[in-house]
């Protein structure tokens, strides 16, 4: 066989070639024109039970690729990164261990993505890292409603931020509006003055996905949210490669199908925490982190925050 191959024909879609970004998307930090964006925050020294999230973008990243060989995210009927245009800015950076520099670099580049117009994807991380990203999102959109999938309320009153006390920090700076506000999964103690809406995980199992998504629409309605999804919110059984890991939590299946449902709301941000991948050499739960993040993406391009952005950047591109 003679000639040159084209590597963004079939060989660009061969997993295991090329150089790993999310999706395949463009790696650059060129925000012209994007409407996506998706980074990675290589961080756990905050995790207080088992490290390794520092290596979740990279592996969410290098998954990507066996998840999207197809083109087309089942079970949706178009591709995204054919209609948008989604870009993967690389890893925030920041000296290792330094939290205050992570948080203070993950607001400024994730505020300037949110200022373009740009709907935004986090990769981590131990979920600290969500603080900065609704931080910056809320100064541009204003206070935000959350949506929050995780075993844990991460809701505790703490004299220092961590992956276990950023939502109440959230909350108590008004970043976000606990009474707008819920989370999906939880299985662990919950704060006696927690003012956030809260469906256990017992409740989601006997629920249904549908009737999660009718509580979830009727809690947030037409506010501006943000979903933040830790993967310890399923069970280990789905994703074993996780800091925190808590029997009980619901299943992959539910997971997405409950995500299927936001189409509609107005998505502006979101992101996918505690892949640990060091505790799962399957991978398998870097590649579900990889299926949510791009269900994560879906729901945000149907948003109506969205659709109005799309629209207006078509008439401004008319002659």
């Amino acid at each position: 066989m003679s000639g040159i191959l084209d590597s963004k024909t079939i060989l660009g879609r061969v997993p295991y070639q090329g150089i790993p970004t999310f999706w395949r998307a463009e790696h650059t930090q060129d925000l012209t024109g994007a409407e996506f964006v998706v980074y990675g925050v290589p961080w756990d020294i905050e995790i207080v039970n088992r490290p390794g999230t520092r290596y979740g973008p990279r592996s969410i990243r290098e998954q990507s690729l066996f998840v999207g060989f197809t083109g087309v995210h089942w079970p949706f009927d178009y591709d995204l990164t054919q209609e948008y245009k989604l870009i993967d800015y690389g890893d925030i950076p920041f000296y290792p261990g330094q939290v205050d520099q992570m948080l203070a670099n993950t607001e400024e580049h994730v505020g300037l993505m949110a200022a373009s117009g740009a709907g935004t994807l986090g990769l981590g991380g131990d979920h600290l890292v969500a603080y900065p990203a609704i931080k910056a999102h809320a100064k541009h959109h204003g206070k935000l409603s959350l949506i929050h999938f995780d075993a844990h309320t991460d809701t505790h009153e703490a004299k220092h931020l961590n992956h276990g006390s950023m939502f109440w920090y959230a909350a108590q700076e008004g970043l976000i509006d606990p009474e707008t506000s819920i989370q999906i999964g939880i299985r662990t103690v919950i704060p006696a003055d927690d003012k956030f809406t809260v469906i256990t995980a017992d409740k989601c199992l006997h629920m249904g996905a549908q009737a999660i998504v009718e509580k979830v629409r009727q809690v947030v309605g037409d506010r501006k949210c943000y979903i933040s999804l830790d993967v310890d919110g399923m069970d280990p059984a789905f994703a074993p490669g996780t800091g925190t890991p808590m029997p009980g939590g619901i299943t992959s299946a539910m997971q997405r199908e409950i995500l299927w449902g936001f189409r509609g709301l107005n998505i502006v941000g979101g992101d996918v925490v505690e892949v640990s991948p060091p505790y799962d050499p399957s991978h398998i739960t870097a590649i579900l982190g990889a299926t949510v993040g791009m269900d994560i993406l879906y729901a945000m391009a149907e948003s109506p925050f969205r659709q109005a952005i799309k629209k207006k950047s078509t008439l401004q591109s008319r002659p």
